[in-house]
């Protein structure tokens, strides 16, 4: 029997390294990279390519991937350990070629690519020489398939795409999109749409406004409101089987939920280390904050959050390395990603609190933090979604009763006890 909490010493080595690199080398460029993913960006060129040549001689690049595509292969479990470090720092994933949308589109790649569409599109993007985009929520109907209304229609060697997206994060610095676009209507319902690789230069498409979070300025946020007007692909960009985008979607989508909550565990261990500095560092009413039993009561519940959260993630990743089939761990993964922008949202806003006036401004990240919270819980399915998923799963482990009253009534637990038992109770002089 395996029951073990401790990470074996070799790897251990590795992330000491991984948290002192993301430490001294990484966070500070978030104050001075705009965008890690617009390559053209000039400080970005400068600064973020050295690093990632340390990160790939030391073997820890695109470790998500396999070794036939330059990666270590690791289990989900090394990534959850690994993924909490560079949550922590905005360009940390890109500097370990982990960053997301592109590790999820790889990941389609590289199960579904042909050889042309892999040597065009997959090894440049697994060098982090471009960047992608996948273009599927729409803004009349959210993430439901269902009720998409952008069509690609066959006009000879070609797709013909006409209609929206909503929320296509990164596409303003996307050399391509994996675009998801009904293709087969009189199909059932998860059978009608399919995926198509759009180059972003192509005629036709065009951003109509890239939006930002709440709170972020203008109209140069990161996620885009995209048009797609008669845009012509060649048959060759269709993605997998026509008519399979859904399942397409399941292979980026499983694993893109359990790492970014891998990488939210580094967010919220980063919020509850400076609440802890804060309490410690500040007086009020003559009393050290730290020393107030609310402010304790909100370290205390920050930190079961914490750990609460990160063992569910860690054991979700188990499961993935156990059973290699995201079938299996349909329910795991829904509490995860249900679970995940709860417990940011709490602990970031009692981080905040104890900032004061300080937490609430621009000069501390808890607003964003915050924010962000809300944009995890619709993101890869809204909250509500998973959470629905998560209960039939539950549900399907157990059977109805055909009694009156339930399985666990006590009156009937206790006769069936007392007729089991019906010799030693007589012989001590108790009525059955």
């Amino acid at each position: 029997m395996a029951w073990d909490f401790e990470t074996d010493p070799d790897f251990q080595r590795e992330l000491d390294w991984i948290e002192e690199f993301v430490r001294d080398e990484i966070e500070p460029l978030d104050y001075v990279v705009p965008n890690p993913y617009d390559i053209a960006e000039p400080i970005r060129a400068e600064l973020i390519p050295p690093l990632q040549a340390v990160v790939r001689e030391r073997g820890l690049w695109a470790c998500h991937l396999g070794p036939e595509l330059g990666g270590q292969g690791y289990g989900q479990v090394k990534l959850a350990l690994m993924n909490e470090i560079l949550g922590r720092a905005r360009c940390a994933s890109t500097i370990f070629g982990a960053q997301a949308p592109d590790t999820g589109n790889s990941e389609i790649l590289a199960h579904y690519g042909t050889d042309e569409q892999k040597k065009r599109w997959l090894e440049p993007l697994l060098a982090n020489e471009i960047v992608s985009a996948f273009s599927m929520t729409e803004p009349q109907g959210g993430a439901d398939p269902k009720v998409f209304t952008t069509r690609a229609v066959r006009d000879g060697d070609e797709w013909v795409i006409n209609g929206e997206k909503w929320f296509t994060s990164n596409a303003r610095n996307a050399a391509f999109l994996i675009v998801m676009v009904v293709t087969d209507p009189d199909n059932p319902p998860y059978q009608q749409q399919s995926m198509l690789i759009v180059p972003t230069d192509t005629p036709g498409v065009e951003v109509i406004r890239n939006v930002g979070l709440g709170g972020e300025p203008g109209t140069e946020g990161a996620h885009g409101y995209l048009r797609y007007t008669d845009v012509r692909v060649p048959a060759e960009a269709l993605l997998g089987p026509q008519g399979g985008a859904f399942v397409v979607a399941q292979t980026r989508l499983g694993g893109g939920r359990i790492h970014h909550a891998m990488r939210t565990v580094g967010l919220v261990r980063r919020s509850l280390d400076m609440m802890a500095e804060r309490a410690l560092s500040r007086t009020t009413q003559g009393e050290q904050l730290a020393r107030k039993q609310m402010v304790q009561e909100m370290i205390a519940d920050s930190w079961l959050d914490l750990e609460t959260f990160r063992l569910l993630v860690l054991r979700t990743a188990w499961r993935i390395d156990r059973y290699q089939d995201y079938r299996k761990v349909r329910g795991d993964i829904s509490a995860v990603k249900a679970m995940m922008p709860r417990v940011l949202r709490d602990v970031a806003s009692r981080a905040l609190q104890i900032h004061g006036s300080l937490g609430a401004s621009n000069e501390m990240p808890f607003t964003h933090y915050v924010t962000e919270s809300f944009h995890m819980g619709l993101a890869d399915g809204p909250t509500e979604v998973h959470k629905v998923t998560l209960a039939r799963e539950v549900l399907g482990a157990y059977k109805p009763s055909d009694d009156l009253f339930p399985t666990l009534h006590l009156p009937k637990l206790r006769d069936a006890a007392r007729q089991r038992f019906a010799d030693v109770l007589t012989r001590n002089g108790q009525t059955v």
